[in-house]
């Protein structure tokens, strides 16, 4: 199921293009796995065992993450069929 909601430019950028100046360059391998996987995936099981992912709590539960380095995650929400509110951030 594809991506169908960006909140990050730059995500989005590197995504379509493969370059944004956005993201910090030694991001972009990890964070293009991970937006790949996330085009493709059909259950959120798929990300199960995947760049430490979780379900955040609170008042973000809803919203799930990926690790991309040691404070950046890629966050996203999932609604049963698309993935979308895709940013990458530091929420730590």
């Amino acid at each position: 199921m594809p991506i169908r909601g960006w909140r990050h430019k730059g995500l989005r950028e590197l995504f379509e293009t493969g370059k944004t100046a956005k993201i910090a360059r030694r991001h972009h391998k990890v964070v293009m796995m991970i937006l790949d996987l996330l085009d493709n995936i059909h259950s959120i099981k798929d990300c199960v065992g995947v760049k430490d992912f979780h379900e955040l709590k609170g008042d973000r539960a809803g919203t799930y993450a990926m690790r991309v380095s040691r404070n950046y995650r890629i966050t996203f929400r999932w609604d049963g069929h698309d993935v979308y509110d895709v940013d990458f951030e530091d929420y730590h």
